[in-house]
């Protein structure tokens, strides 16, 4: 008997050893998705603001509303540009691509079909609108107007998004059960703090964005604030992440716009698009 279960041993390691081979390479080759790990927000907003760094916002009296909101939300003081000038930055933030002409208008260097956040929600039976402070009218391709920038709204750079999902910022609704799933805000030059000053886009927030960042809270929605560029050594910038599935605190981990682009698209289950499919989702998730 004893000879018969010592056979009976000798054959069962080696087949759990090759079983737990297998377990463990599986896991290597098909990781378990980051997707599992972001909740999704019934809706998300995000607002991006204008060429300030970290040291700029973070603790400056003119920037009341904004120091309030990163105390309460999750602020990340590793954050990052991905380049110079804005467009790249938007376009990163926004598609996980950069252009080769800078500022230019319109923009070279990437495919006008390319896959983009809006194009995925589109294809995922989500929705998607970008609002634009002073665009002069719904779908406009002009690449200024007044203080409106072309430069400052990626998605009107690609064939795949509506010309009906880019609108001014005026289209906003008031009822904002009514908003997209994801939409993204841009204010105007003046008031964005890239002619304007840091008071004025922190006062501009609080007078048209307050309610929404409060309505978002109890909304089970997610408000991202983040900056395009800003001008020191490292490129630094201010990114703060506030909603009820938000763990507050300050976050040191380094971030970038494609960092901030996976995270959307693993919320809503999105395929990652250009360089998002190789960055990390933020980790600040009650």
């Amino acid at each position: 008997m004893k000879a018969e279960v010592a056979a009976c041993h000798s054959n069962v390691a080696p087949m759990t050893r090759l079983v737990l081979s297998f377990v463990v390479l599986a896991a290597c080759l098909f990781p378990v998705s980051a997707a599992a790990r972001v909740p999704r927000p019934a809706h998300t907003i995000v607002i991006v603001e204008e060429n300030k760094t970290l040291a700029e916002i973070v603790g400056n009296q003119s920037a009341p509303f904004i120091n309030a909101l990163a105390k309460k939300g999750a602020l990340f003081t590793n954050a990052h540009g991905v380049t110079h000038p804005s467009l790249p930055n938007y376009l990163a933030l926004f598609a996980g691509v950069t252009n080769d002409n800078g500022d230019g208008c319109p923009a070279t260097g990437i495919s006008a079909n390319a896959p983009n956040l809006a194009s995925e929600l589109l294809a995922a039976h989500l929705t998607f609108i970008g609002y634009a402070e002073a665009l002069p009218s719904t779908g406009s391709p002009v690449c200024a107007a007044g203080t409106y920038a072309r430069k400052h709204a990626p998605w009107v750079a690609f064939s795949n998004v509506p010309a009906a999902d880019a609108r001014a910022f005026a289209a906003l609704p008031s009822l904002y059960d009514l908003l997209p799933t994801v939409a993204f805000v841009v204010p105007d030059v003046d008031d964005d703090m890239h002619d304007g000053t840091i008071a004025q886009g922190d006062a501009w927030l609080r007078m048209r964005l307050a309610p929404l960042v409060t309505w978002a809270n109890a909304h089970d929605s997610l408000v991202v604030l983040t900056w395009d560029e800003g001008y020191d050594a490292a490129n630094s910038i201010p990114t703060i992440v506030f909603g009820p599935m938000v763990r507050p605190g300050r976050y040191g981990e380094r971030i970038d716009h494609y960092d901030v682009l996976r995270t959307l698209e693993d919320a809503y289950h999105l395929r990652p698009t250009g360089k998002a499919g190789i960055a990390r989702p933020l980790t600040c998730w009650r």
